[in-house]
Formats: structure tokens, sequence, C-alpha cells
């Protein structure tokens, strides 16, 4: 799956991550998870007054105005142009749009936090696999017995919650 394109593109995106950089960037990274939470919230009623697509498009438009601005004050940016990256690159472009489209539909009916642990453990079981296998050239991370145990209690915590 990997060429050496893909790993040449993946090997200058891929930075090595400093101990103290990580330790800056977990709390951060927990952060955005409670975003999405709220985001869920706010997008289950909103489809159902607008139209699920309607909702989607709304929190895509003001997240794009909100980019676009701060391009703006952030002055030049350095790298390719967009038509110099490989496609498959771009592929997040059309998996946002359906992550957020799931959200709307699925949160009014099976609750958030249910859709949320739906989506954490599909997040972690592709993730997993990505890290193993090395998949848009990330790093392999051989999946061990702790990872498989991880994915196991985040199954677990889904079955849990859907029974409660």
């Amino acid at each position: 799956m990997q060429s050496s394109s893909l790993d040449s593109v993946a090997a200058v995106a891929t930075p090595t991550a400093r101990p103290g950089l990580r330790l800056l960037l977990l709390p951060l990274v927990i952060l955005a998870g409670m975003g999405l939470s709220v985001e869920a919230g706010l997008l289950g009623p909103l489809g159902i007054q607008v139209g699920h697509l309607w909702a989607t498009l709304s929190i895509f438009g003001v997240g794009s105005a909100i980019l676009f601005f701060l391009l703006l004050l952030s002055g030049p940016q350095q790298g390719p142009a967009l038509s110099q990256l490989p496609r498959w690159q771009l592929i997040g472009g059309f998996l946002g749009p359906v992550y957020v489209v799931v959200l709307t539909l699925a949160t009014p009916h099976i609750g958030i936090a249910m859709t949320m642990i739906a989506i954490l453990s599909g997040q972690v079981g592709k993730s997993v696999l990505i890290d193993h296998f090395g998949w848009f050239g990330t790093t392999r991370k051989k999946v061990n017995a702790e990872r498989w145990l991880a994915l196991l209690l985040i199954v677990a915590a889904l079955v849990l919650i859907a029974r409660g």
C-alpha cells in the first residue's frame, strides 16, 4: 500500500514528538475531544430544526470563515500548493462532513454518550490498525497486548453504555 513517494511525503509531514511537547498536547487533545461532545450536542437539535445537511453546512461554513480569518492574520504559508499534494492526503475533506452528518443524524436518537463512545471505538480500532501497518506514512507501532486490551475495554464501555 505504501510507495516511495508516500514515504517521502510522510517523512516530511511526521515530526518527532518531544516529551515536553507531548505533555502539553495531551490536555489540549482531551479538551478538543470534549469539544466534539459539545458539537454533537449542538448538532443533533440543529439537524432536527434545519435539516441534517444544512446543519452540517452551517458548522463547516462557520469553521471555514474562522479558518479563513486566521489564515489572513497568519501571513504567507510555507509548503506546496494543494495541487502538488498527493490526492489521498485530501480524503479528510470528504471524511469530515461524513462524520458531522453522522453526528447530526445519530445524536438525537442514541444520545451524546452513546454516539461519542461509538465514534471513539471506531477511531481507536482504526488507529490501532493504522499504527500497526504504518499506513499513510505513520511510524509503525505493532499491536501488543496492552493495545488489544485498551481496544477491548473501549468496546466493553460501548456495550455498557448501550445497556445502561
